[in-house]
């Protein structure tokens, strides 16, 4: 060999080793949210990620310690804003435990209904978007008419869409409508139709598969050990969901499973999402049919939407606020966030659509929580994701931070 081709030699090893650092985000067509990630990449591989968080960082729980509790309920929407109501639910059950309040059956009922329709548009924008990620546009545009349908329901109930707001504590701060029952009528109608056809289009979809499988995978052990929870955490294996193990809002009275993966990658996660849809869909059917039993056993049932214990975080009616003096003190008292609570530490968490929501309340006795923390569990999944794409290819590490849904919202709190 002579000195000029061993020189060309060094040159080709040093050319096929070099790397190049990769700045995905803040913002980015393909990250979904303010987030960034600094990748090393050689050609196509990925060898290290570096996520980098605090874009939007909003200090919720500083906040929150001063804000009245009934106030902090907005705070929550700000967190996994695909699927708000499951947020606002689990605080107001937060501040019910705290205080020993218990809700009526026929509440209950009603918020599950919410919180499964806030699940299953929050795995449609998952799965859909996944899907175009993938290079499959049809899908997305598809389900957002059904999407759009399910927050039409939340405005008929609180009036608000993405950012709900929605019930209070003890209950809901009006009674649903017929229009609102109406409108969930028609989705029970005519949503299963959709989900097949979108299932028939994905599932089975041989360019959609060879995408998906094997991309991103986490097994069961690192899963737990990342504390995962949710859709990500049943895809790797582990039928862990707090509304069995841990049952609220009378979750005990209704029939459903929990869908399980085996191999965590990125088409167990759609498979898992799919299943929950449809599991959530019979759960809203469950809960339509308990309601008319509840009403036709006991007709005064139809006017029950709040716990009579929570009268101190439940607005008078305005004629009574007009007419009553009494009514008119706590008017004034809640607006100006003049209820005390209860001292005591509680944790409550509820099964959100990404994984398990917490609340963990400290009071001191005051008008405001003495602490409080969130427990995120995108901002969980988020420390995997370097571990889960490395070594993989960037296409997949696109997917992968898909299929793992994490939401912005959740990673600063």
């Amino acid at each position: 060999m002579t000195e000029q081709q061993h020189h060309i030699q060094l040159a080709e090893e040093s050319l096929a080793k070099q790397s190049t650092t990769l700045n995905l985000g803040p913002t980015h067509p393909a990250t979904h949210g303010v987030f960034q990630n600094i990748m090393e990449i050689d050609g196509e591989k990925v060898l290290e990620t570096v996520p980098t968080i605090g874009y939007i960082h909003r200090a919720f729980e500083k906040i929150a310690e001063r804000r009245p509790y009934y106030q902090i309920t907005p705070l929550t929407d700000r967190l996994n804003y695909c699927s708000a109501p499951i947020n606002n639910m689990g605080w107001h059950m937060t501040i019910e435990k705290l205080l020993s309040i218990k809700t009526p059956k026929r509440v209950d009922y009603l918020r599950v209904i919410i919180m499964e329709l806030a699940r299953i548009a929050d795995h449609l924008i998952c799965n859909s978007v996944v899907a175009v990620d993938t290079g499959a546009l049809t899908t997305f545009t598809y389900v957002f008419q059904w999407r759009e349908l399910i927050y039409e329901i939340y405005e008929e109930v609180c009036g608000s869409r993405l950012t709900t707001n929605i019930g209070r504590v003890g209950g809901f701060e009006r009674n649903f409508s017929d229009v609102a029952f109406q409108k969930i009528n028609k989705f029970l109608d005519g949503f299963p139709k959709v989900m097949k056809e979108f299932e028939a289009l994905l599932t089975r979809n041989r360019i959609f598969m060879d995408r998906c499988i094997g991309a991103g995978p986490i097994s069961a052990e690192r899963a737990l050990n990342y504390s995962f929870t949710g859709p990500n955490l049943r895809a790797a294996g582990v039928d862990y969901d707090v509304r069995v193990a841990q049952p609220y809002s009378s979750y005990e009275d209704f029939d459903f499973k929990i869908p399980v993966g085996t191999t965590g990658d990125v088409y167990d996660r759609y498979l898992v999402r799919n299943m929950e849809i449809w599991e959530s869909y019979s759960i809203v059917a469950q809960a339509m049919q308990k309601l008319a039993k509840l009403e036709q056993e006991d007709p005064s049932q139809k006017d029950v939407f709040y716990a009579p214990e929570a009268d101190h975080f439940h607005l008078p009616a305005k004629e009574d606020v007009y007419t009553k003096m009494e009514a008119l003190i706590y008017h004034f008292k809640m607006i100006m966030g003049e209820i005390d609570v209860l001292p005591g530490e509680v944790y409550h968490g509820v099964e959100g659509a990404n994984g398990e929501v917490g609340y963990y309340l400290i009071s001191d006795g005051g008008r405001t929580p003495y602490r409080l923390h969130f427990r995120r569990p995108c901002f969980i999944y988020y420390q995997a994701y370097p571990e889960i794409v490395k070594d993989g290819l960037l296409s997949d590490a696109i997917i992968t931070l898909s299929s793992l849904n994490v939401i912005a919202g959740e990673l600063d709190a």
